[in-house]
């Protein structure tokens, strides 16, 4: 079975960047991936009450699960998220920023 191309990547991105073998990083991998799905959710939950102070409390997990998967470019997704919602922002679209996080997130979650 072939993994997705993200999913290769965030493969690679452990082996290197924590010289880990494939072997150890295969069975770590279902838990970083659940432990995502669950930053994810909790973000969702946050997004439906309404409250950016926590939204930009979970924005911060969030791109730190992110970073250390080597998942950059939506860790700057997350990075906004956690910087509107800690100013407490109303004006902020993060309906459109998890929304763009869960496409992206999509073929490995």
């Amino acid at each position: 079975m072939s993994l997705s191309p993200l999913l290769e990547q965030v493969k690679s991105h452990i082996c290197d960047h924590f010289q880990l073998g494939e072997e150890k990083v295969d069975a770590m991998m279902p838990a970083f991936l659940t432990t995502l799905q669950d930053h994810m959710q909790n973000l969702e939950d946050a997004l439906g009450a309404g409250d950016p102070e926590t939204l930009g409390r979970l924005g911060h997990a969030l791109k730190g699960a992110l970073l250390n998967l080597g998942l950059d470019d939506m860790a700057d997704i997350a990075h906004i998220i956690e910087s509107e919602g800690r100013s407490g922002s109303r004006e902020a679209d993060f309906a459109g920023m998890v929304t763009r996080l869960k496409e992206k997130l999509a073929e490995i979650l």
